[in-house]
């Protein structure tokens, strides 16, 4: 999985007075949950974009001076009228314990329904997953190519050994639906408008 590193400096402070001036320096308070101790620090606001801004999953390599952290982002919150980060919430990973996190999955190949006209509806666009920290994908990908119009994929059809997915094998990752604009003529030539539009 891919890692951004994050330089902060511990917090020795954590009152409303201290956070609030943290806050008007461009520095977001932060907090790292899950060791032996919750660790306080603060970082440059700069220093999230990549964390933040993006659909792709990251952990965090937080340095304070000569400690490092691994970590992943637990929960941020934001100024209402602003967009600011106000505070960023950090879990600890550690190689040995296992660590569940929401997955992108990424639709691959081209469906055989959609072919001919059948409307791509990707049900689940990430996917809870749990596995060693070192186990954790970037993406799980999805292969469509034999979705026929009427077909479903499912989560059984996904299973890893590197890690659990935490939904039922039931669970629908993606479906080929009938359009009005579907047939059934083997030269394929239906509009695929409408799949553009579901996605």
């Amino acid at each position: 999985m891919k890692s951004i590193t994050i330089k902060g400096s511990q917090r020795e402070s954590v009152g409303k007075v201290a956070t609030k001036a943290l806050r008007n320096a461009g520095q977001v308070p932060c907090v790292i949950y899950g060791g032996d101790k919750q660790v306080h620090f603060s970082a440059e606001e700069l220093a999230f974009r990549k964390l933040v801004y993006t659909p792709n999953v990251y952990t965090a390599t937080i340095e304070l001076g000569d400690e490092k952290f691994a970590a992943i982002l637990q929960d941020i919150q934001f100024h209402p009228v602003t967009d600011k980060i106000l505070h960023v919430d950090f879990y600890q990973l550690f190689e040995d314990k296992e660590i569940s996190m929401n997955i992108p999955v990424k639709l691959t190949g081209s469906s055989k329904g959609v072919m001919i006209g059948g409307a791509l509806r990707h049900n689940m666009r990430k996917l809870r997953v749990k596995a060693l920290p070192s186990n954790l994908p970037d993406l799980i990908e999805a292969d469509i190519t034999e979705l026929e119009i009427g077909d479903k994929l499912v989560v059984g059809t996904l299973k890893n050994d590197n890690y659990a997915i935490l939904h039922s094998d039931t669970t629908v990752v993606a479906q080929v639906r009938m359009s009005r604009n579907a047939t059934k003529e083997e030269d394929g030539e239906g509009e695929t408008e409408e799949v553009a539009a579901a996605e």
